[in-house]
């Protein structure tokens, strides 16, 4: 499933949004799944991974933008 989702991410980025909803559905156009389950786990998990990116992505704007610095970016004295 984990593999799948992240194949899934890796070959059509633009086609998942990051509410599980709309995930959903473009995981029900591009895959076969065997039961309603596994399809929805595994667009849990393409939600989850694209909601951690776009945190990862706000952090790294703030960080480069003067706001706080980044805990790996905070000065020894």
């Amino acid at each position: 499933m984990k593999r799948t989702s992240r194949e899934l991410i890796r070959r059509f980025p633009e086609r998942f949004t990051g509410e599980f909803e709309s995930d959903k559905e473009a995981v029900n156009d591009l895959v076969v799944t065997q039961s309603k389950r596994l399809r929805n786990r595994i667009a849990g998990y393409v939600t989850r991974l694209k909601v951690v990116e776009a945190e990862r992505i706000a952090a790294t704007q703030v960080a480069t933008e003067g706001g706080e610095p980044a805990p790996d970016e905070i000065p020894e004295e």
